[in-house]
């Protein structure tokens, strides 16, 4: 129980955390109507929250495909795609508010830096 109790609760958070991830990126106003019915809506706070959760999801997805991985390689590359993807809801909602000029670069070096740093850490953690 001790091998596989971890992974299939890893594994099963993963899936759902992916799952309504993806969810509140593609439909927000339906994860809003079903689920986060927090007032007032807000587009652009919802598909945040969806790329983080997508984040956490591939964190703990890594973990499990690649239980010989290196553990910072995994959260470096889970961390960098939910990055990744609070940049995609910031382009998506360009027109909602925020600061594109600065919010854009800062954010997208950011998820270029997290996910570099951990495709080196991976190959390097695989390679020896």
């Amino acid at each position: 129980m001790r091998r596989w109790l971890p992974r299939a609760v890893a594994a099963a958070g993963g899936i759902g955390f992916v799952g309504f991830g993806a969810w509140a990126m593609v439909s927000p106003s339906s994860f809003f109507e079903a689920l986060a019915r927090f007032e007032p809506y807000n587009q652009h706070f919802i598909q945040d929250i969806g790329a983080f959760q997508l984040g956490l999801g591939a964190v703990l997805l890594l973990a499990v495909a690649m239980p010989r991985a290196d553990v910072l390689a995994a959260a470096l590359l889970g961390t960098g795609l939910g990055a990744a993807l609070h940049v995609v809801s910031h382009v998506i909602g360009m027109d909602l508010g925020g600061t594109p000029a600065i919010d854009l670069p800062v954010f997208g070096a950011l998820a270029v830096l997290l996910l570099i740093a951990g495709a080196v850490r991976w190959r390097s953690s695989t390679s020896d």
